[in-house]
């Protein structure tokens, strides 16, 4: 299914808009689409500097690269987290672990959201 709509000219779609395309007729988002619409609404501001970086980055990693790269537990471990800072630290910013779980889990549902 993501084969046919790249050559159509759909590239750079998630999963899920393609199902929804394919399914419904439905207009295809792609995965920068909506990562800055994500990035628009603002939803992230009661995270501290370093932590807002992190959500950035994660946005931009799910715009290149997809959903599963930024569930990885390895995602810290590839540019451009590196230059912000160690694995414990960025997790450290958002809290802990338990919180940083839930801000991904947030950002997730906001990436999944209806319209802007």
């Amino acid at each position: 299914m993501q084969e046919e709509l790249s050559a159509q000219g759909q590239t750079g779609l998630d999963p899920f808009d393609a199902l929804l395309h394919v399914a419904y007729n439905m207009p295809p988002l792609t995965r920068r689409e909506r990562a800055r619409r994500v990035k628009k609404r603002n939803v992230f501001t009661h995270y501290g500097p370093v932590a807002r970086q992190v959500i950035d980055a994660l946005l931009d990693k799910y715009a290149d690269e997809g959903i599963a790269t930024i569930e990885a537990d390895t995602v810290f471990n590839v540019q451009p987290f590196t230059d912000i800072g160690r694995p414990a630290e960025l997790i450290k910013s958002f809290g802990g672990r338990t919180q940083y779980k839930t801000a991904l889990q947030m950002l997730e549902r906001e990436l999944y959201a209806g319209k802007e």
